[in-house]
């Protein structure tokens, strides 16, 4: 492979496929348990959203013991509660003490760098990664700083809170939230760390929730949140590469060797003068299949 070419920035966890990651809620053992049994790439067990302020403590107690179980054969990250709330400390100290077996946190509704700073600060000695939910207009417009934080991995846009804030639809469709999209992916994108769509509002595998699966695959996000065991499937074959975009890159990334190897100075394919981006582009398909 051409040392001249440059290589697609990646972070310490970009070897992890984030295609298709099923959210849980951690207070629900049943739900958990059948999330974790799944075909989705990552499961997120949720201390937030999906449990009442009364049962926090108990979800964080039964969360844990089920990363420590699953976590070392399977991707299983945590969504704690957000700096602010009394449970914040809490959660990221049961975190710190999962070791290795916890793949990352999701820290929701990050509005700046200080929100992470705190965080690290927190965990301390532990090595774990986070991933940021960006939930507000403050942290679409702190994108840059929030993706250059300690230990971000991953950057995940969350809609429904983000529209409430906008005052937009629920309904609104894929193509309305461009500017938020092109936003997030950019600053992953120049950080060298995930982009990650969040979740469609609806259960179902249907016509609209594959579309907007599409919609930001086209894009060049690197997977989405799923809310239901059925959409698991559509989402990870839309962020898959199809057999021949496989062997197309493989091509591309041989005939620039081999032009190298015989120090010429352009390499062809099928009557096509291949260039750096072409090499970048064929990298990026390879690593989606983790080659």
């Amino acid at each position: 492979m051409p040392t001249e070419l440059p290589e697609v920035p990646v972070s310490s966890e970009q070897h992890l496929r984030r295609r298709a990651v099923l959210v849980a809620p951690g207070s629900d053992e049943r739900k958990a348990g059948k999330a974790l049994a799944s075909a989705a790439d990552e499961v997120v067990l949720d201390l937030e959203d999906a449990v009442t302020a009364a049962q926090k403590d108990a979800a964080r107690e039964l969360v844990a013991p089920l990363v420590r179980e699953h976590g070392a054969a399977r991707t299983v990250s945590v969504r704690i509660n957000g700096r602010g709330t009394p449970w914040f400390e809490d959660d990221l100290r049961t975190c710190a003490a999962l070791g290795d077996a916890l793949a990352s946190i999701v820290i929701p509704k990050v509005e700046s760098a200080d929100d992470l700073v705190e965080a690290d600060r927190i965990l301390g000695d532990s090595t774990v990664p986070v991933q940021a939910l960006i939930e507000t207009p403050a942290g679409v417009q702190r994108i840059d700083e929030i993706v250059a934080g300690p230990r971000v991995a991953g950057v995940i846009i969350g809609y429904a809170d983000l529209g409430a804030s906008l005052g937009r639809a629920r309904t609104a469709a894929p193509e309305h939230w461009l500017y938020v999209q092109d936003r997030v992916l950019h600053a992953a994108r120049a950080a060298g760390v995930q982009a990650i769509d969040g979740p469609f509002l609806g259960i179902a595998d249907d016509d609209a929730f594959r579309h907007s699966v599409q919609w930001v695959s086209d894009l060049g996000f690197d997977g989405k949140w799923v809310i239901h065991p059925a959409q698991i499937t559509s989402a990870a074959a839309a962020f898959t590469p199809t057999d021949d975009q496989v062997d197309a890159a493989r091509k591309v990334l041989a005939a620039l060797e081999e032009a190298e190897n015989r120090g010429a100075g352009a390499a062809q394919l099928d009557g096509q003068m291949l260039d750096e981006a072409v090499a970048v582009a064929a990298r990026r398909t390879l690593s989606k299949i983790g080659a």
